[in-house]
């Protein structure tokens, strides 16, 4: 990681100190680095409060801890945000579930469409499936924020 990317992941700890701070959240935030990239886990007692429905308060903080990062810092990495462990656990679900998916486009040759899903959880089901030969996945052009994704067999 370069120095640039060190004293960005440093910056965003601290807005996002602050941020959650205003909000009367008291929290410990550790670095958390995956396959994703940089990241930063939120550990509170209240982690339910800022996951939110679905994740959705989550996602938000998320988008303003980027925006105000990148006027710091325009070359910044995008930042990914978790609480008591969410979304690592909503990834693995994901996952399995496309798993299954999969498996069944297979069998019945029959393509599947998802439920919608934002960029992140898009990039989570083409990662999950681009190794299996059996099955290829598909998004529809466009620039909506929720796509539905479709799951063909390859051949």
């Amino acid at each position: 990681m370069s120095q640039s990317d060190t004293q960005a992941i440093a910056d965003a700890t601290k807005i996002l100190d602050v941020m959650l701070g205003y909000l009367g959240f008291f929290t410990t935030i550790e670095e958390d680095h995956n396959d994703e990239g940089p990241g930063l886990q939120i550990l509170s007692d209240e982690a339910r409060l800022l996951i939110g429905r679905h994740g959705d308060r989550l996602d938000d903080i998320q988008f303003l801890l980027n925006r105000l990062l990148q006027q710091r810092h325009p070359d910044a990495p995008r930042i990914r945000i978790d609480a008591g462990h969410y979304r690592r656990q909503r990834e693995e679900e994901m996952v399995q579930k496309i798993a299954a998916v999969a498996e069944r486009v297979a069998q019945t040759g029959k393509p599947i469409r998802l439920n919608p899903l934002n960029s992140y959880y898009r990039r989570i089901v083409h990662n999950a499936l681009k190794d299996n030969p059996a099955v290829k996945s598909e998004s529809p052009p466009g620039r909506e924020r929720l796509k539905r994704i479709i799951v063909r067999p390859a051949k």
